[in-house]
């Protein structure tokens, strides 16, 4: 074999050498590059299935720190949503007026504006000349009555001896009576007013617990019978007035649920207890009358109520406030709370009505959503989109 021919073998061996080497390489890489894309696609499946660029990531902490509110929603369209303007009132035995029993002067006083109380708990002393009459009157009746019960048996002994006639012992029978009678009536007048153990002055405790909402009594001062000395209210008793138009009267019952608003975008659920049969002659409208318990209900406050009817129109409509709908890429959207945090909705509108829209498609009952502050959010998803890009 000569040497050119050794060189042209050299040389076709190297070149199979390098292709099978160059073959393997190529396979590596698509071996290796293959799973990748899989493992990307499915990567994306999954972003497609949670909302994908649609997601904001926010904890519970994070939701409460932001102010961003939430709220579950419920079927039904706003011709099943009576909306009116209400005010919390105390209940009938949630607030009492205190007064002085008798005219006098104001010589104790025990409680301060905004200091809690108990039930018959004193709040002041008056020392009054009325007192001190009631408490002669009463002192006198009583010694009249024992007087009127020692005669009484003398006259019972007597009659017994045959000594004294029937007509005197029914005599000594009725002048008991009286007497007792006149006795009873006189510690009932000092009981109502309150004396003190030395009959000098009258209580002025306070009927009910709570706490005092208005204090006008001043030491030293001189107060006429029946004068307003302390408000004291119970804020657990209270209860939410609404005015209903007469056109809705009729569809409100006993026992319809009710969602309160409250300043700050908060809301708390009430039910209706009861709804006044008469218009009122200034407003023309109804009253619904809702129980609700909660701490920051105070007497005086302003809200807005969404009473759920159960009579008359219903539908499948869902309705939330218009500050929870976005615009996002000229879609109307909603942010739905998840597990990782929020996802944008996308929705479909309906009517519109104080402050209320109807979404008739993208949303389902028992979901959570963002009402109050739910700019804030797609803030945030614009923020995100503008980081990646």
């Amino acid at each position: 074999m000569t040497f050119k021919d050794k060189r042209l073998i050299g040389g076709v061996a190297g070149a199979a050498l390098l292709a099978g080497v160059g073959g393997f390489s190529l396979a590596r890489l698509t071996a290796d590059t293959a799973p990748t894309s899989k493992e990307a696609d499915k990567a994306k499946e999954e972003e497609h299935a949670e909302g994908g660029g649609d997601s904001v990531a926010m904890t519970a902490d994070a939701t409460k720190n932001a102010g961003i509110l939430t709220e579950t929603i419920n079927a039904g369209g706003l011709g099943a949503e009576i909306v009116a303007q209400a005010s919390v009132t105390a209940t009938p035995g949630g607030e009492a007026v205190v007064t002085a029993r008798a005219g006098g002067a104001v010589t104790r006083v025990f409680k301060r504006l905004g200091d809690p109380v108990g039930a018959g708990e004193t709040l002041a002393i008056v020392e009054s000349r009325d007192a001190a009459q009631i408490a002669a009157e009463r002192t006198a009746a009583n010694a009249k009555a024992v007087l009127a019960q020692k005669a009484l048996a003398r006259e019972q002994y007597l009659y017994k001896e045959r000594v004294s006639a029937r007509v005197e012992l029914e005599q000594a029978q009725a002048e008991a009576a009286a007497a007792a009678a006149e006795a009873r009536r006189a510690q009932a007048a000092a009981g109502a007013a309150r004396l003190t153990n030395d009959g000098r002055g009258v209580v002025v405790a306070s009927p009910i617990s709570g706490r005092v909402t208005a204090a006008s009594a001043t030491l030293g001062a001189f107060v006429q019978p029946e004068a307003e000395l302390f408000r004291v209210a119970n804020p657990r008793l209270v209860q939410i007035e609404a005015a209903v138009g007469s056109a809705d009267v009729a569809r409100i019952a006993p026992g319809d649920t009710a969602i309160v608003e409250l300043l700050g975008g908060r809301t708390l659920a009430a039910r209706v207890r009861a709804v006044t049969p008469t218009l009122s002659g200034e407003t023309r409208a109804a009253t619904a009358v809702l129980d609700a318990s909660d701490a920051s209900l105070q007497p005086g406050l302003a809200v807005r109520v969404r009473i759920k009817p159960s009579r008359g129109e219903s539908s499948s409509a869902i309705v939330v406030s218009e500050e929870a709908v976005q615009s996002l890429n000229g879609r109307d959207v909603v942010f739905v709370r998840t597990n990782q945090g929020f996802r944008a909705v996308p929705v479909t509108l309906g009517r519109r009505s104080a402050g209320r829209v109807e979404v008739l498609s993208g949303l389902t009952t028992g979901q959570t959503i963002a009402t109050r502050q739910a700019f804030l959010l797609k803030a945030e998803l614009g923020k995100g989109a503008g980081e990646e890009e």
